[in-house]
């Protein structure tokens, strides 16, 4: 179910052109906020949609008014809702907005691994879908970055070392492979199941088709 309603999200975060920051910033509210509450198979698409409204008025310059995201849940929760599920989670967070995501770490990490604008999108790619998976939620941002570059230099066949990378984050390189094998699985998962958001998206021009790109056996 969680995965279901991050794909929702995904479409969301498009019909509403917010900042790539912004659905990052969404998914770890909406983890830390399911951490902490039960709730119920009728009340998931309602925390969802509330991670996205405070996600979208912390990151946006312009973010949508409280009735356009009313509108994208078909009516199926109120104003009022969404505001009540906002104050709850936002006391349960004690208004910790400000985490560091791995969009963060991959802007920094791709200049030490002298990656080009293709590379960064299929990491981007990779670090979106892995936000899908719950069980790549044992890794930090930053691991899972470094796996995703990894992963990339695989898939692309560069042969670039990647001892910057090490000496910069302090992560082995046993460390960084098993999380690239981790997110091959979780790529093949999600290239089977139902859940195609996030490869539209990053089969569009602006993100160079990257999610087109054939993966092998890793």
């Amino acid at each position: 179910m969680r995965a279901i309603l991050i794909d929702w999200l995904v479409d969301i975060h498009i019909k509403f052109k917010l900042l790539p920051e912004t659905f990052y910033l969404a998914i770890n509210l909406l983890d830390r906020a399911l951490e902490k509450i039960t709730v119920t198979k009728g009340k998931l698409q309602l925390v969802g949609i509330t991670t996205m409204f405070i996600a979208a008025k912390y990151q946006e310059i312009y973010p949508p008014d409280l009735k356009d995201f009313v509108h994208v849940t078909d009516k199926a929760y109120t104003r009022e809702d969404i505001l009540e599920m906002e104050g709850r989670i936002l006391c349960m967070l004690n208004f910790k907005l400000t985490v560091p995501s791995a969009l963060t770490f991959l802007e920094r990490y791709s200049k030490i691994a002298g990656m080009d604008q293709k590379s960064f999108y299929f990491c981007q790619y990779l670090l979106e879908l892995a936000l899908l998976d719950y069980r790549m939620l044992k890794y930090r941002p930053s691991l899972l970055v470094c796996g995703a570059i990894h992963f990339t230099h695989r898939v692309f066949k560069r042969q670039t070392s990647e001892e910057a990378l090490h000496r910069t984050t302090g992560y082995t390189d046993q460390m960084i492979k098993l999380c690239a094998k981790d997110l091959f699985l979780t790529v093949k998962t999600i290239d089977r199941s139902t859940l195609k958001a996030l490869k539209r998206k990053f089969l569009t021009s602006q993100y160079m088709e990257v999610s087109n790109i054939q993966i092998e056996i890793f």
